[in-house]
């Protein structure tokens, strides 16, 4: 048996593989590997996991998470996860991005992307991640992400950049003025997913050529700033997870036609990519 888990820091989705059989899909709380300790991870997979798995044997673990930086992080996973399966043969850990890599391409090279609430890139060669431009959060990049989206968002109404049906209808959907927007993004905690929670009002408002325009540009600059880096990136499909990308879709190929780039597959997530993956 094979134990997959697509982990968040929102929710983790965990699949059960025997062969190619799925045997059990199953959702808990999220875990950001970075802001926990090994036995807050382990009280929560024992409480929230363990329940809702059948009495089987699990024989490998594949753990792919928010928050893998380093090494030591990675075996606060492991024991986590050995300590509640002593049985399993082998765990590996590592990041959300391989997940996206694996899921998105399989055993094939290519461009991984992520564009949710952050954005994040790689040149996968089939096997491993072999370049990666570094997300370096909202604020100096995550470019196309929906916290940078919610930003230029932001900027575009406080300074009077869109038109006055478009700040009429923010101000109807939402109790925000400048001091509250500005109390947020600079003095609140996760702003990031204060900004991301705009995502909706942008796109009821694509029809409006300012908005669209603002959309579009983000994500070229996704493509100038991150994919433009890596090599070949011209000859080899450009694929995608992540919220904001299957949302914004037609803005995203548009951009990509715009700096020569082949868009490949667009998901939500990746947990079916996962499965094709570790099946075969």
């Amino acid at each position: 048996m094979i134990l997959i888990a697509d982990c968040g820091s929102t929710k983790i989705e965990w699949c059960l593989l025997n062969g190619n059989e799925v045997v059990a899909r199953v959702f808990t709380t999220g875990m950001n590997a970075l802001m926990l300790t090994e036995q807050e991870m382990t009280t929560r997979i024992h409480d929230e996991l363990l329940p809702q798995l059948p009495d089987c044997r699990v024989d490998e673990i594949y753990y792919y998470g928010a928050g893998i930086i380093n090494d030591e992080i990675k075996q606060h996973v492991v024991n986590a996860l050995r300590a509640n399966l002593p049985d399993v043969v082998r765990v590996e850990v590592d990041t959300d991005l391989l997940a996206a890599a694996r899921a998105l391409c399989g055993h094939e090279p290519g461009v991984a992307c992520i564009i949710g609430t952050g954005s994040n890139s790689c040149y996968y060669d089939g096997e491993h991640i072999t370049d990666n431009v570094s997300p370096l959060g909202y604020i100096l990049g995550d470019e196309g992400s929906g916290a940078v989206l919610g930003k230029l968002l932001m900027g575009d109404l406080l300074k009077h950049q869109l038109p006055q049906s478009v700040v009429d209808d923010f101000n109807r959907e939402y109790n925000l003025d400048r001091t509250a927007i500005i109390t947020a993004v600079y003095r609140q905690p996760a702003a990031n997913r204060f900004l991301a929670q705009f995502g909706p009002f942008i796109k009821s408002h694509l029809n409006v050529p300012e908005v669209k325009s603002l959309v579009v540009n983000a994500f070229k600059a996704f493509f100038i700033r991150n994919v433009a880096n890596y090599e070949g990136y011209r000859r080899l499909p450009c694929n995608f997870v992540g919220s904001i990308a299957c949302h914004f879709a037609d803005q995203l190929r548009e951009a990509a036609a715009e700096c020569g780039v082949t868009i490949g597959s667009i998901v939500a997530a990746p947990m079916d990519g996962l499965i094709r993956f570790h099946a075969s």
